[in-house]
């Protein structure tokens, strides 16, 4: 397939992570000849065991990439809760590249997981709206000025924003969320050529599914093992997804492949999911 993308920009958020579904489109779009732009905070941070990428991983994973395919990388700090680091990060993204042409809202938390949404603590809930759902706003209004030329936004949703999983409701609402922010997002930026629209993940193998089977069986006296089998016993297609699974799909909705493709959730979860 003739994706068009090569000589292209491309900025990823939430890339900061080697085993995070970030990296996994960065690389695929830098394997179809795309420069990439990996964005994830300056410092890693953990929640419940949980780490976040960093500038540190960043830099090396975008050193990585541009040794591997031969394409322009850069590494730049970004908190998505922060309009003023949004707008820093699109100043020097300016500074860098004529045109962005693909935006990847990728960045996101789970926090609260494992209790019923009336336990959560306040901050938690609005912590996660706000870097799940009000970040991609941020992003969004720092980088569309940049895509002149027009392009492709691709927001990750998941899964959980059509079918809520138990016990991870703040997750579930502002995926949901999401995918009503592309919907909107596409009729605005359609006379703009600038096409929109989310992917919906089910069980990937990251860092953060892997810590979720971890977390359920703490909950549930099992191991992460069984846990994970019993994801894989719901999966028509029979396996966990690797990130270049989600990866390819993200080129798709990039490329001239997909031109006539607007305001879609795309489900990526093997059969897991099989309803609009």
């Amino acid at each position: 397939m003739e994706t068009g993308l090569k000589g292209k920009t491309a900025l990823v958020t939430g890339a900061g992570k080697e085993d995070g579904i970030g990296f996994g489109i960065a690389e695929s779009l830098a394997g179809e000849g795309m420069n990439v732009i990996l964005a994830d905070l300056p410092a890693r941070q953990e929640h419940m065991g949980l780490g976040t990428g960093s500038m540190d991983e960043s830099s090396a994973l975008a050193k990585k990439l541009a040794e591997r395919y031969g394409v322009r990388t850069l590494a730049v700090a970004v908190d998505v809760s922060d309009m003023d680091s949004c707008m820093k990060m699109a100043a020097e993204v300016k500074k860098q590249f004529p045109a962005l042409h693909v935006l990847c809202n990728n960045a996101g938390v789970t926090l609260g997981a494992g209790q019923p949404m009336h336990m959560y603590e306040e901050k938690t809930w609005l912590k996660a709206l706000d870097v799940n759902l009000s970040g991609m706003f941020r992003v969004s209004k720092a980088l569309v000025p940049l895509m002149t030329e027009g392009g492709s936004i691709i927001n990750t949703a998941s899964r959980a924003g059509k079918v809520p999983p138990p016990f991870n409701g703040v997750y579930a609402v502002s995926k949901a969320g999401v995918i009503m922010f592309t919907k909107v997002q596409a009729r605005e930026l359609a006379q703009a050529k600038i096409r929109v629209n989310a992917i919906c993940p089910g069980q990937i193998k990251t860092g953060m599914e892997l810590w979720r089977f971890n977390l359920e069986a703490k909950m549930l006296g099992t191991s992460a093992e069984i846990q994970e089998q019993a994801q894989v016993n719901t999966i028509p297609l029979g396996r966990i997804g690797s990130i270049s699974d989600v990866g390819r799909v993200v080129v798709f909705l990039a490329s001239e492949a997909s031109s006539y493709m607007t305001g879609q959730a795309i489900n990526v979860t093997g059969g897991q999911l099989m309803e609009l």
